[in-house]
């Protein structure tokens, strides 16, 4: 009975994503689902992409959050339109929440809309919101386990952004391991090695998504 449960809230879930992407399809917008752990650097790396994006693209922005509006501000302050959605205990954004926010949102001025889903390694890689694309961010600080502990993200995402590189030499980190089990997850996968705090590697994430933007 559980598994059937599931099934169908999955299956509705899913229409409803359908929608949201074709809504966002007739206006030429680009969706990211935007995932990771708590802490891991998700709107640190958002700002800095906006910051030197802005010039090329159109960024919208739908924060997502159990509690709180700090990640919205500090989004807002660059400039662009942000929506908070709090979700008062749910562990992930789903499709219907998003299709309730599309209609705020101004879809005819944005090239990119930006989904920063709830911090969560397991939950937002189920849920399809209407995305073109899922990327993951991966703090170092988390541990070298953590791909193969929670294999679905890595496995369901287009770009994993390994985050707080600057902290390799002080952890006792196997970033080969990551490495290597990541691209046996997924061998698609596109891997980035970055500081968002010092803005170390971003160079080749930023083209990376401005190609996967344009396709």
């Amino acid at each position: 009975m559980k598994v059937k449960v599931v099934k169908k809230i999955l299956e509705a879930n899913d229409r409803i994503a359908e929608n949201n992407r074709k809504a966002l399809r007739d206006k030429g917008v680009f969706c990211i689902n935007l995932m990771s752990a708590p802490g891991a650097g998700k709107t640190t790396l958002l700002s800095r992409t906006i910051t030197a994006l802005k010039g090329r693209f159109r960024f919208g922005v739908i924060e997502g959050d159990i509690q709180g509006t700090h990640d919205a501000e500090v989004i807002s302050a660059l400039g662009v339109p942000v929506i908070q959605i709090n979700t008062e205990g749910a562990c992930h954004l789903d499709a219907n929440m998003i299709s309730d926010m599309l209609p705020e949102m101004p879809l005819d001025d944005l090239d990119v809309l930006v989904i920063e889903n709830v911090g969560n390694l397991v939950c937002p890689a189920e849920f399809d919101v209407g995305e073109n694309a899922k990327v993951m961010l991966l703090s170092l600080s988390e541990g070298d386990d953590k791909p193969l502990k929670y294999p679905l993200m890595f496995q369901k995402s287009e770009a994993l952004i390994v985050n707080k590189m600057d902290l390799l030499p002080h952890l006792d980190v196997d970033i080969e391991k990551i490495r290597g089990d990541v691209k046996a997850l997924n061998p698609e996968l596109r891997l980035f090695e970055v500081s968002c705090r010092k803005g170390d590697g971003l160079d080749p994430w930023y083209t990376w998504l401005s190609e996967r933007i344009k396709r």
